[in-house]
């Protein structure tokens, strides 16, 4: 979401005052930092980072600094009183706003802040899609309203909104005649998609992920779909059909649960238990056997007892993740867990996670390793990052496959004979052409 938001931001700018990229901070006329808040500590790394900027503020008085995202919207006016030199305050809400308050910034020589939340108005105000390769992110909806107690998003993203049908169709049939062949539809809660029907909405007919599916499927050269981040108590029944029924869906599904004890999933507010959770993997395995499945966890939860963790590791096991985010709990602030006695020791904490992440990662090696000898199709999207004459591209599980072969390819879809399971990616060959 954060690359998306960012790759907008160049957008307005560039549209709106000609600015470009660059990589050299000594040669920017703007430098925005776009921050995220679901980490550790995120608030002081911002101003850590900020303090490596001023210098180049003094240097050059005429520089915009802005601060975005959802730090930017935790923090507002606030960032400002403590780098005064900070030009720009927005949120992810407020980034088409970027232009007015860049003229603003400059002519009044002062802050300006905007972190509201203008609902739908951000993607009514973008400038047409612009591909970039042969994939591309599609946000679909913003905000989430489940407020789990430990999940800062809802206040930094707002609500739930969704944005409509037609519009959402329309953007990816932009990009597919840019040359796009898999797209990727975002949003903090994104199978609590219910895009209205029409652009007035006046219909009251909604359409939620599955339908999106199905319909961005019959799109001229859009060959792949893939959704993220997912929430299991809206992971509907229909969307377990759309992976029997719509091959264009990948292969690959990343459904957080957090955690595998329901008594930390109901301190948490999950909405599901492990056992509600673990039905809808094994309806999916039915449906698409050969899915790919990840997940995110929260390690020493408040009150999380060894019972609690051991929990978590059968559910890893009963579900079978090939790959996972995991960490280490601490406390956001603002956030209804930020007043629990934080009460798992750290050493603690440290020696679950790594418990965890060698499970999984125990169990990425297995499913890579059955990988061996099958066939994958790739979408081609560049030369390999150690070259040598190779290219890489992701399989439908989002695996990385290297194999020979020329950039002409960028833009395909290959099949690939799998010869190695690397721990991060997969080498092959290209198949030979079926005979005529």
């Amino acid at each position: 979401m954060n690359s998306y938001d960012s790759d907008k931001m160049a957008d307005v700018l560039s549209e709106s005052h000609g600015l470009v990229r660059t990589d050299d901070p000594a040669q920017a006329d703007v430098m925005l930092l776009n921050t995220c808040s679901v980490r550790e500590k995120a608030q002081e790394k911002v101003f850590s980072e900020l303090g490596r900027l001023r210098p180049l503020k003094a240097k050059n008085p005429d520089l915009v600094i802005g601060v975005g995202g959802c730090v930017a919207s935790q923090e507002g006016a606030a960032i400002a009183q403590r780098a005064p030199y900070v030009d720009v305050v927005f949120g992810p809400q407020t980034l088409h706003r970027l232009p007015g308050m860049l003229d603003d910034a400059r002519a009044q020589r002062s802050t300006v802040v905007d972190i509201s939340f203008p609902e739908i108005e951000k993607f009514d105000r973008l400038p047409e899609p612009r591909a970039d390769g042969p994939t591309a992110f599609v946000s679909v909806m913003e905000g989430c309203s489940k407020y789990c107690t430990f999940c800062v998003v809802p206040y930094t993203r707002g609500e739930e909104i969704s944005r409509p049908f037609e519009d959402v169709l329309a953007e990816v049939v932009a990009l597919a005649e840019q040359g796009v062949r898999e797209v990727t539809f975002l949003g903090q809660n994104v199978n609590a998609y219910r895009g209205p029907m029409s652009s007035s909405g006046a219909s009251g007919e909604t359409a939620d992920l599955a339908l999106l599916i199905h319909y961005t499927a019959q799109i001229d050269g859009i060959e792949r779909i893939r959704f993220t981040t997912s929430h299991p108590a809206e992971f509907t029944d229909d969307l377990v059909t759309a992976y029997a029924e719509e091959p264009k869906l990948a292969s690959y599904l990343h459904l957080p649960v957090q955690a595998g004890s329901d008594r930390i999933l109901a301190t948490m507010k999950r909405g599901h238990t492990a056992a509600e959770y673990l039905a809808k993997i094994r309806a999916l395995r039915q449906a698409r056997p050969d899915i790919a499945l990840s997940s995110d966890f929260i390690v020493g939860y408040p009150t999380e007892t060894e019972a609690d963790f051991a929990a978590t590791i059968n559910l890893i096991a009963q579900a079978g993740f090939d790959h996972a985010f995991s960490f280490m709990y601490s406390p956001r602030p603002g956030t209804p867990a930020a007043s629990l006695v934080d009460s798992v020791p750290a050493e603690e904490k440290s020696k679950r996670l790594k418990i965890l992440q060698t499970r999984v990662a125990q169990q990425g090696e297995r499913f890579a390793q059955g990988l061996i000898g099958s066939t994958q199709r790739v979408l081609v999207e560049r030369p390999a990052r150690k070259g040598n004459g190779q290219m890489a591209g992701r399989a439908s599980n989002l695996r990385w496959v290297n194999f020979d072969g020329g950039p002409d390819l960028v833009g395909q879809f290959v099949d690939v004979v799998i010869t190695e399971a690397m721990p991060n990616s997969l080498r092959g060959r290209m198949a030979a052409p079926a005979a005529a």
